[in-house]
């Protein structure tokens, strides 16, 4: 006797396995919101078992010196990247800012040691005052 393959049964809230993940998008449609890291980047096409697929191409993540400096943070007992970002940029969500701006890709690493001396930077592009 065979026994079937495994069938998930779904997750609450989730459509079910095999499902469209969404209503399907135009082209032009922002694909990232306007804050996300991803926003901007251009997307492109590809063809998965027969159907066309859009996806974000490659983001090159940007060196840290090419952002000017405001303040430092140091990282206390309990902090979290996103509780970091909410202070200090006044966004959860942006905590990938602060990625960028002390050469991270691994946001736990931002808050994984206590007493680190965060960089909080202005937005890459963004020139700061010499002797501010």
């Amino acid at each position: 006797m065979t026994t079937p393959p495994f069938q998930p049964s779904g997750v609450p809230g989730l459509p079910p396995p095999g499902a469209p993940a969404g209503p399907p998008q135009p082209p032009e449609a922002p694909a990232f919101p306007a804050g996300s890291r991803y926003a901007g980047l251009p997307l492109a096409v590809a063809e998965l078992d027969g159907r066309q697929v859009r996806y974000v191409t490659r983001r090159f993540v940007p060196q840290p010196d090419r952002f000017a400096l405001l303040r430092e943070h140091t990282v206390a007992e309990g902090e979290r990247p996103d509780t970091v970002a909410a202070a200090e940029l006044g966004d959860p969500e942006r905590s990938w800012l602060l990625c960028d701006a002390n050469g991270v890709l691994d946001p736990a690493e931002l808050t994984a040691t206590v007493g680190r001396r965060l960089r909080i930077t202005l937005p890459e592009g963004v020139p700061g005052v010499a002797d501010a």
